[in-house]
């Protein structure tokens, strides 16, 4: 029974955007079997990774107000001062921006960073730079939303697409209201979430951090605390 429990403990459930993937991997591995044996085993290898890729586990999502969940599992990339995108409409002054990476390896379902009203969406093409890369928050395609909390304050969230990612998809639609910790959306297949944080809120994650959607706290609106530094080693 304990291997069983493991076992369970490792698999999840599959988004449904990878649904259509996993099959038409699984398809290929059935034609390569009969070319080749080599390639159909091949073939079971990357259908057994794009069925982990696309994984959607369960998450404990803290429920406290005024604090800012991560939206996407990855690495902290930057935890700067940035001017949000102008079709966010969130004014021309720098913002706290918390930047996560996503690599191939990572859960790729986003989720909502706070309990708000989604004020608008804004989806821009552009181009397909590493998104590790500071500028990809400028030039890479992107997909925008504002959200605005029952207090007034708002944040924004931008799905980034990276190197690999050529899909952003957003489940969600302007006037919905999301609680922290709800999946809006996915990016395939490597890629970036930019949040844009109210002025004057320090990011409590430093740069290098690995941080979970729906659990790692980003930051926290009753914080006196300043911006967080850490030491990788």
């Amino acid at each position: 029974m304990d291997i069983l429990a493991s076992i369970r403990s490792v698999l999840h459930p599959l988004h449904r955007e990878g649904v259509k993937f996993v099959a038409l991997f699984a398809i290929a591995t059935l034609i390569l079997f009969l070319i080749w044996r080599p390639l159909g085993w091949l073939g079971v290898v990357l259908t057994v990774w794009c069925a982990y890729f696309f994984r959607d586990p369960p998450r404990a999502t803290p429920s406290r107000d005024g604090l800012v969940i991560s939206p996407a599992d990855g690495k902290v990339v930057d935890t700067s001062l940035a001017v949000p995108p102008a079709e966010l409409g969130l004014g021309e002054a720098p913002r706290p921006r918390i930047s996560i990476f996503m690599s191939v390896f990572d859960v790729h379902v986003n989720r909502m960073p706070v309990t708000a009203t989604i004020d608008r969406i804004s989806y821009r093409p552009g181009k397909f730079l590493n998104a590790a890369d500071d500028k990809a928050s400028d030039d890479n395609e992107r997909n925008s939303l504002r959200l605005v909390l029952d207090d007034g304050r708002d944040l924004g969230v931008v799905q980034i697409a990276g190197l690999v990612a050529r899909r952003i998809v957003c489940d969600v639609g302007p006037g919905q209201k999301l609680t922290a910790g709800t999946r809006f959306g996915i990016i395939r297949f490597g890629s970036r979430l930019d949040v844009y944080l109210p002025e004057g809120v320090a990011p409590l994650v430093a740069v290098g951090q690995r941080a979970i959607a729906g659990e790692t706290v980003l930051a926290d609106f009753a914080s006196t605390e300043g911006a967080r530094l850490a030491t990788v080693g």
